[in-house]
């Protein structure tokens, strides 16, 4: 994958990750944390916690990397900046000082979305900008729909499968569109393995779907 490395290039991107660095810091500060107190007026804190997690996920993770393509020139500084707010979501589980809005004990599963972020950027970059940015989106927007599917009828975290069938009705246009019906499998396969949570969503979503599009590259 091309990559540009002149200074004009690097200076506009710097800019661009500290428009978008900004961005991420208001929706997870302010956009997410208002979600969160629509929601637990309605139907509790839970089902608060879980929409404004889902709204970070769309307005934040899936944005930004729906973006990347057309900002950068290289993966450096996407990677960084994924680095940074791995740091910025995990100091506070750390510390126990968590941003109750979004943030619950005993699950990071925020630190796993930023890592995953950043090492399909970085990886992907390397073969095909879309090959790291399409697992992305099934993993934001995807997963995301899900959570919110789920959440306006069960007004919790929970796995059922409407959720999963939203997030396919979402992820198959993405997938063909840009990798045509091996995408569409792709997205396929992500849905169906969101429902099982042997491990983390976050991660078991983006690795799969990445798997599956880079097998059949090289194919």
């Amino acid at each position: 994958m091309y990559m540009d490395w002149s200074l004009s290039n690097i200076l506009y991107e710097a800019l661009y990750a500290g428009i978008l660095f900004i961005w991420v810091v208001f929706i997870v500060n302010v956009v997410s944390k208002k979600s969160y107190e629509w929601m637990a007026k309605k139907r509790g804190e839970k089902a608060g916690v879980y929409l404004a997690r889902k709204v970070i996920h769309f307005l934040a993770g899936g944005l930004v990397a729906a973006l990347v393509p057309y900002l950068f020139g290289s993966p450096i500084i996407p990677f960084i900046l994924a680095f940074i707010l791995t740091i910025f979501v995990y100091i506070p589980h750390r510390t126990g000082k968590l941003m109750y809005w979004f943030q619950v004990e005993d699950n990071i599963a925020e630190v796993y979305f930023t890592i995953m972020w950043g090492i399909l950027i970085l990886f992907g970059w390397l073969i095909d900008v879309w090959l790291g940015v399409v697992p992305i989106l099934f993993m934001a927007w995807g997963d995301g729909i899900t959570g919110i599917v789920r959440n306006f009828k069960y007004s919790q975290r929970t796995k059922a499968w409407e959720g999963n069938l939203a997030m396919a009705i979402l992820c198959l246009p993405i997938g063909y569109i840009v990798y045509q019906w091996i995408g569409v499998v792709a997205a396929i396969a992500s849905s169906i393995i969101e429902h099982f949570e042997v491990i983390d969503d976050n991660i078991s979503v983006p690795a799969v779907s990445f798997i599956i599009l880079l097998i059949s590259y090289y194919i």
